[in-house]
């Protein structure tokens, strides 16, 4: 488990499923990350992440330490296999609407990183998003990551001519 100041990051448990799926269920929220999930697909969302938990990575849920809420999923994975990024250690993180604006994600994200540094030999974290994804690209600027020159895609991840196709790399050296 991690702690900040305000939130702890720790590995989803059963208790966590109805506010996950609640999350990626949001229109909102999914906008500039893809499809709605249904109940199915973030079950295999969280298995996913467990699959990373033998290097102890994979996404961890955001728990707010006021009141224990779930507001939401980040973390460090390694990027898959048809990503120009693969084996590369990637951030990522998804934040439930009713937490926004509140630094959230970036104290998490911040937390994430300085993990990262700890407890791995990687010599950067990348971080990927869809180049209409305004909001999370100033969050990996403020985290200090910087956009890659040659780190522009069309993601397979969507049809061509999806809005989300269009992708950006972002990175940040080990300190």
């Amino acid at each position: 488990m991690i702690a900040t100041e305000r939130l702890l990051l720790r590995v989803p448990e059963p208790r966590d499923r109805a506010a996950l799926h609640a999350m990626w269920a949001d229109p909102l929220v999914m906008a500039d990350l893809g499809p709605i999930k249904d109940e199915a697909a973030s079950d295999a969302t969280i298995a996913k992440h467990d699959g990373y938990r033998h290097e102890g990575l994979g996404f961890r849920v955001v728990e707010r330490r006021s009141d224990g809420a779930m507001i939401g999923f980040c973390g460090l994975k390694r990027g898959e296999s048809h990503l120009a990024i693969h084996g590369e250690l990637e951030a990522g993180w998804t934040v439930a609407s009713p937490f926004w604006g509140q630094g959230y994600a970036y104290e998490a994200m911040a937390a994430m990183l300085d993990w990262g540094w700890a407890n791995t030999a990687d010599a950067r974290i990348v971080a990927i998003t869809s180049a209409r994804n305004v909001k999370s690209q100033r969050l990996m600027e403020k985290l200090g990551m910087a956009r890659l020159p040659d780190g522009d895609y069309e993601s397979a991840s969507y049809p061509p001519g999806d809005p989300l196709r269009a992708s950006v790399t972002f990175a940040i050296s080990r300190p």
